[in-house]
């Protein structure tokens, strides 16, 4: 890999437009989620793990802001290669299952399509990191909360699963 030195310099326009995207994914998301937290989801038996409805927002607001700041540091450090073009594929795919998860979960009720989306994200997360490592490590270290609290999330939605079938 070919490091872009002039890369190296803090660019904040790039950094807000990264975390704008990511922010708009997490908004648009939200749309079919916050509806169902008092609806749906408050009908459905959970396990006694589930943490309180209030902390899943600030949570994934600051795992959001992690995942925009570690796509701008490798974003900065970009070359035009075909490992950097898969690493931005990966990162793509990784948003549109995270993205898709509260369409199929909270807004089509689908547990089980949601438990599948979930382990197809957890998949992604892993190649994510992997790939961004590639670039930057701190990129690759900013994803480990992502991972760790998507990690979490599956085994309450397979949990979920089990306990409504």
């Amino acid at each position: 890999m070919k490091t872009n030195l002039t890369g190296a310099k803090f660019q904040s326009i790039p950094l807000i437009i990264s975390i704008l995207i990511t922010l708009s994914i997490a908004y648009t998301a939200s749309i079919f989620t916050r509806p169902q937290i008092q609806g749906w989801y408050t009908t459905l038996h959970k396990p006694s793990f589930n943490p309180p409805n209030w902390l899943f927002a600030p949570v994934w607001i600051v795992i959001y802001v992690l995942i925009a700041i570690a796509a701008y540091l490798v974003w900065k450090l970009r070359d035009g290669s075909a490992m950097y073009k898969t690493a931005v594929i990966i990162y793509i795919v990784q948003l549109l299952l995270n993205f898709s998860w509260s369409i199929v979960f909270f807004g089509m009720h689908e547990i089980f399509d949601g438990l599948v989306i979930i382990i197809s994200l957890l998949v992604a997360i892993i190649l994510n990191i992997n790939w961004f490592g590639l670039f930057s490590k701190a990129a690759a270290w900013l994803l480990v909360p992502y991972l760790l609290w998507v990690s979490f999330a599956t085994l309450l939605n397979l949990s979920i699963y089990i306990l409504n079938k």
